[in-house]
């Protein structure tokens, strides 16, 4: 148990916790100023990260070879849930993706970003001498786009982006030729097109206002980003300090602890906090770039892969939201939104991370006692 304690990567294990930290010190400054019945959204994070941190540990223990095994099972259970939460989800700003379990909400689309990483990391994989390159291309895209479709039914077109960038990405590092990259981005183009006529009104006049300066609406459409982006600038070099910010504490920001949390952090932390979030964030997808180079196996590089492409389009999603250079979609920032789906998914994340990270090093402990 020690053992397998002292391989967990403590690159990625101090990044988690180091966004973590900041998150929960900007959540804590919010639920000082909101008035609700129950635990506020600071101790309710705490919970999840507890339960977070447990999933880590678990899939860090657990080895990623039985994901493989079982990747078909997943793939199938995802869908399930995603057909359950269409039927019976509870329906909040506009989309049904939530399972309610008392004054939990559960959100499956954030477990099938890990899932859809780990069914194309095996299909792939195993399929790479069974299939063509364009036998696998077309059945890799059909599977993927059913799990799509079910998350823009909700309509949550910002996840749906997500998992075709995941796609999208893993697709291409499995070694295709020029030509089916171009068919997979015409493939892409058809998918948001179709994408685009199941989106509700609002969520439309949003993705607009970024083309069409007569879109934006600043009581409207364009009333969270013009907020967020006053908070962000009103922060400053150093920030209005924890507790201090006025868009934040005042209500003036819609979301603030969810979608626009890294606009509150940059009200209360500053230009140089803003700017340590992103560093910790580009020290942790270099960690993962070199665990994917190591990997010990095309499964094992796939999925880090996989996990690399989701956490990056998130982060420059929900980033480039909160600056006005993306539409508004909810995305969550992974480890500092509020959100214990999202914060499990990560955590769990960071665990498979770390056990293909250590299987690396048993690899190469093995090899060098046999060159001994």
């Amino acid at each position: 148990m020690l053992r397998k304690l002292l391989k967990i990567d403590l690159t990625l294990l101090l990044c988690s916790l180091l966004l973590l930290g900041v998150g929960l010190a900007v959540l804590y400054s919010i639920s000082m100023a909101q008035e609700s019945e129950g635990l506020s959204v600071f101790w309710r994070q705490v919970i999840f990260s507890v339960l977070g941190f447990t999933m880590m540990i678990f899939f860090t223990f657990m080895d990623y070879q039985v994901l493989k095994l079982k990747s078909t099972l997943i793939y199938f259970f995802t869908i399930l849930c995603l057909v359950f939460v269409l039927i019976f989800g509870q329906t909040i700003r506009g989309t049904a993706g939530w399972i309610g379990i008392g004054m939990f909400h559960i959100q499956p689309v954030e477990i099938a970003k890990i899932a859809l990483v780990i069914f194309l990391a095996s299909f792939i994989s195993q399929k790479k001498t069974e299939l063509g390159e364009t036998g696998r291309l077309v059945a890799s895209f059909i599977l993927s786009l059913v799990i799509i479709g079910l998350v823009i039914k909700q309509p949550d077109f910002g996840s749906a982006m997500v998992l075709l960038g995941v796609w999208l990405g893993m697709t291409i590092v499995s070694g295709i030729s020029f030509k089916k990259i171009l068919v997979i981005i015409f493939a892409g183009l058809i998918v948001a097109s179709v994408g685009w006529f199941q989106l509700q009104e609002y969520q439309k006049n949003r993705i607009l206002s970024l083309v069409k300066s007569d879109a934006v609406d600043p009581r409207g459409s364009g009333y969270n980003v013009i907020q967020s982006m006053v908070a962000v600038g009103s922060g400053g070099l150093i920030g209005k300090g924890i507790g201090h910010g006025s868009q934040s504490q005042l209500n003036f920001l819609p979301e603030k602890h969810t979608d626009f949390i890294f606009a509150s952090i940059a009200e209360e932390l500053g230009l140089f906090g803003s700017l340590f979030v992103i560093a910790i964030y580009s020290i942790l997808f270099y960690r993962m770039y070199v665990i994917a180079k190591s990997a010990p196996d095309n499964f094992g590089y796939l999925v880090v892969v996989g996990i690399m492409l989701f956490f990056f389009v998130q982060v420059f999603e929900n980033i480039g939201m909160n600056i006005g250079i993306m539409p508004v979609t909810g995305i969550p920032l992974p480890f500092l939104s509020y959100g214990g789906s999202s914060l499990i998914a990560v955590f769990a994340s960071i665990g498979i991370l770390n056990n293909i990270s250590s299987k690396k090093e048993a690899i190469i402990q093995s090899q060098d006692y046999i060159a001994f």
